[in-house]
């Protein structure tokens, strides 16, 4: 019989999942996995933890979903633990595989661990596929090669949007045909040596992961309330559920594609009509997929304290108390600090208190840009490498920012954004 595994990684999802239409396709059985890679669980140089509990939390209630999700198609989820590149393989011999589909990796320490699991299934004569699936530009489609993609965003949002078009997300599989998967055992939170950590009842929304409730907060967001239509007013917002879209969460992980959202708003314009603010949302899948492009091509560059830069400056060194403070929200500003407290208690921030809270990293406690990039990493549930690495080095000055060096006015913005402090006595009570 010809089978064939498919391992899911941050594409936790039956709906528009090319990995899992090309595997039933051309198998005649199919075997899912899931694998808790332990250098996910590890302590970064930066001295962070790189899965901290809120994001851990929110992947165990997303893989609860994805199991479910195949077993009503007649599957199910296997999990193991370990190191891919040992585990893998043996799901390939235990099942007599010739073949593993799985999501294309750009980032450093991904396409890492992807070339090694690759390397060992060739041993076992099994061949590696991989398909891009987080992207809402396919890169093939792209008006230029990876190598020539423009670094300023808005070079490469108006060439792409004028030349390349949005594939059709693919409905979810009828059916899939596996051997008998055996119940859903996860890790506990402790055997990832980590502790539970209750979601603040303060937060903005209370996130569950999985696929089911990506779709129900679309369905929420755009057709119950008709958030959508106003998104570009609101979005600089900073308390409520509905300010922002809050899909970040579920598009870190894969239980939604930004193809499948992309549709939802196409449907959404032709029953309510088109506005900015429908369009705006596109916009910021497209800001997206930019850094996921920009990590294929400068690869490891978005690591180094440089940045994409060709000059070196001297880098800044760390002072230990201010981080404290920093991460503890006891800075100076009122407006940081309500900002990183809600960051710790939830795990969560807008997208205006991440630019004010990284500007006032880089620019007023004048410290190495990549402490405040991992410390992120450990403490936000909606954590991708892409965006967060990208982001920050456009803040630090070192990334795709065309005017060089971005420096907020964190008074200007907390009387603009925070004028009656409805945010910073939310969380500073």
């Amino acid at each position: 019989m010809k089978t064939a595994v498919v391992w899911f990684k941050t594409d936790l999802r039956i709906t528009d999942n090319e990995i899992l239409c090309k595997a039933i396709a051309e198998s005649e059985q199919v075997i899912p996995v899931y694998c808790f890679d332990d250098s996910h669980f590890e302590t970064t140089p930066y001295g962070f933890k790189k899965t901290g509990s809120f994001r851990a939390q929110f992947l165990l209630e997303s893989l609860i979903d994805l199991d479910k999700n195949l077993r009503e198609l007649g599957s199910g989820l296997l999990i193991v633990k370990g190191k891919p590149e040992v585990e893998i393989p043996k799901i390939v011999q235990k099942y007599n595989a010739t073949k593993v589909f799985a999501k294309r990796e750009v980032a450093f320490e991904e396409k890492k661990t992807e070339k090694r699991v690759q390397d060992e299934l060739f041993k076992l004569r099994c061949e590696l596929e991989t398909f891009s699936t987080s992207t809402l530009y396919c890169a093939e489609d792209l008006p230029f090669s990876i190598k020539n993609i423009p670094d300023v965003f808005t070079v490469f949002r108006k060439k792409t949007e004028q030349e390349a078009t949005v594939k059709k997300a693919l409905p979810k599989p009828i059916a899939i045909n596996s051997p008998e998967i055996p119940i859903l055992i996860l890790p506990t939170l402790q055997e990832l040596n980590l502790e539970f950590t209750k979601i603040d009842s303060r937060a903005a929304i209370q996130f569950k992961g999985g696929e089911t409730e990506a779709i129900k907060r679309l369905e929420h967001y755009f057709f119950e309330t008709k958030s959508l239509s106003i998104y570009k007013e609101t979005r600089n917002g900073m308390v409520g559920a509905n300010y922002s879209s809050k899909f970040s969460v579920w598009l870190a992980l894969g239980s939604i594609s930004p193809r499948y959202i992309y549709q939802e708003i196409r449907k959404y314009e032709s029953e309510n009509g088109a506005n900015e603010s429908t369009y705006w949302l596109i916009f910021e899948l497209l800001w997206r997929d930019f850094f996921r492009f920009m990590f294929k091509k400068y690869q490891t560059k978005f690591f180094l304290y440089s940045g994409i830069k060709t000059e070196n400056k001297n880098s800044k060194s760390l002072n230990e108390k201010l981080l404290s403070q920093w991460i503890n929200g006891a800075t100076k500003s009122d407006f940081i600090n309500a900002n990183m407290i809600e960051l710790k208690k939830t795990g969560f921030m807008s997208n205006r208190g991440r630019q004010n809270v990284a500007s006032y990293f880089c620019n007023e406690l004048n410290m190495d840009w990549r402490f405040g990039a991992a410390y992120f990493e450990e403490a936000l549930i909606d954590y991708d490498v892409c965006s967060n690495w990208g982001n920050w080095a456009y803040l630090a000055g070192v990334g795709n920012d065309p005017r060089g060096h971005r420096y907020f006015n964190i008074e200007k913005q907390a009387n603009d954004y925070d004028k009656n402090k409805s945010f910073r006595n939310l969380w500073l009570e």
